[in-house]
């Protein structure tokens, strides 16, 4: 009996911490669009610069969507979306400092 409850105990944190992760990724990726809006509507990026950050978070988006179809993240999955999420925010500060026309 103790087995069973401790299967189950590991199979719902497991599961806890593995659907935590798409609505942690969403909650950045959603904080950075918000970041990228703001710095466009004070003129502190250009045109430019707002669509080519706006397209990098579609692409985010469409790729959080799709780690998270099977409900499972891998570690390579993980990876990726935190690579992809800190490349935006490295881009979004160059941008900040470096006009684009």
């Amino acid at each position: 009996m103790k087995k069973i409850l401790i299967a189950i105990g590991i199979l719902f944190f497991t599961h806890h911490s593995i659907a935590q992760n798409a609505s942690y990724y969403r909650k950045v990726q959603s904080k950075q669009e918000r970041a990228i809006m703001q710095a466009y509507k004070r003129h502190k990026i250009s045109d430019n610069e707002y669509r080519k950050l706006m397209n990098e978070q579609i692409a985010i988006k469409r790729y959080i969507n799709a780690a998270n179809a099977d409900r499972y993240w891998s570690p390579a999955e993980i990876n990726r979306v935190e690579g992809k999420l800190d490349r935006a925010s490295q881009r979004m500060k160059r941008y900040k400092t470096n006009w684009e026309y």
